[in-house]
C-alpha cells in the first residue's frame, strides 16, 4: 500500500487539527482569554513576551543541562558499582527506590536552607529527578547480559572489569539510553518545579508571575517554551542514541506499508 503522507508529518496534522478545533470552539463560545486563551491568543502572547523570556530560558537551560549532566555521572557510578559488588547493589537499590517516593516540594524546603537560594538547589532538584531512570535502565540492562558471552570471557581469563567493559556496558547501551531518553525528558521539568519553590530567574518564575497576574495566555505560551526545551532535550538524546549506535533504526525513518 503507498504512503502518500510521511509518518513524521501525523502529529503535525493532528496538532493543526486540535488547534483548529480549539480556536473554533473559543470563538463560537465566546470563552475568556482568562479562562482558556484561543491559539491564536497563546501565539501572540508568545510573540510579545519573548524577549522578557529570553534570560529565563537561558537560565531553566543551564539548570536542566546542569542537573542532566550530574544525573548522569550519579547514574553511571551507582549502576557501575551495583554491577561490580552485589552487596552494595542489595544495599543501594532500595534507597533508589525510596528516593523517588518522596515528593520533592517537600524535599526542596530542607535543599534551600542547605544550598541556599542559587542555582545549587535547583541543579540538585533535576539530579534527583533524573538520576533513577537512568540508573535503573543501566543497571538493569548490565544485568541483562548474555550469561554465555559471560562465561566465554571468564574461561579466557577475562576479569570482572574487562567483562564489565567490553561485554555488560556494551549491551545495555539500549537499554541505558531509553533510561537517558526518560531522564532528558524529565531534566526541563525538574528545573522548572525548582524556579517554582523559589528563584529570582528562570521559566517557572515566568510562569509564576504570569499565573498570579491570571495571565493565562503567557501562562500557555511559557509551558509551549517549556515544552520546546523538553524536546529539544529528548532530540539531542536521540542524535546521540543515533551517534553511539548507528546500526539501529531510530523513530522516523520506518515506513508505513
Amino acid at each position: 500500500m503507498k504512503q502518500y503522507v510521511p509518518i513524521r508529518s501525523y502529529p503535525w496534522i493532528a496538532t493543526a487539527l486540535v488547534s483548529a478545533g480549539w480556536e473554533l470552539g473559543c470563538r463560537l463560545f465566546s470563552v475568556p482569554s482568562w479562562i482558556l486563551p484561543a491559539p491564536s491568543a497563546i501565539l501572540g502572547a508568545l510573540l510579545e513576551s519573548f524577549p522578557l523570556m529570553v534570560p529565563h530560558v537561558g537560565f531553566t537551560v543551564i539548570t536542566a543541562l546542569s542537573g542532566l549532566m550530574g544525573a548522569v555521572a550519579v547514574a553511571v557510578a551507582a549502576a557501575l558499582l551495583m554491577d561490580l559488588f552485589p552487596t552494595v547493589k542489595a544495599t543501594v537499590y532500595p534507597f533508589l527506590v525510596v528516593s523517588q517516593t518522596v515528593p520533592i516540594i517537600f524535599v526542596y524546603p530542607l535543599l534551600m536552607i542547605w544550598f541556599g537560594f542559587g542555582i545549587a538547589a535547583k541543579i540538585i532538584v533535576v539530579v534527583l529527578v533524573c538520576f533513577f531512570p537512568a540508573a535503573v535502565a543501566l543497571s538493569d540492562g548490565m544485568s541483562a547480559a548474555d550469561p554465555e558471552l559471560v562465561d566465554l570471557f571468564r574461561s579466557m581469563g577475562a576479569g570482572r572489569w574487562r567483562i564489565l567493559t567490553m561485554v555488560k556496558v556494551p549491551g545495555a547501551l539500549v537499554s541505558a539510553f531509553s533510561g537517558l531518553k526518560i531522564a532528558a525528558t524529565y531534566c526541563v521539568m525538574g528545573a522548572v518545579i525548582g524556579e517554582w519553590l523559589g528563584a529570582r530567574y528562570g521559566m517557572g518564575v515566568f510562569m509564576m508571575r504570569a499565573y498570579k497576574t491570571f495571565d493565562t495566555p503567557r501562562v500557555f505560551a511559557a509551558i509551549i517554551v517549556v515544552v520546546v526545551l523538553s524536546f529539544a532535550f529528548y532530540r539531542a538524546t536521540v542524535l546521540a542514541e543515533g551517534r553511539a549506535m548507528p546500526w539501529r533504526k531510530t523513530y522516523g525513518k520506518e515506513r508505513v506499508s
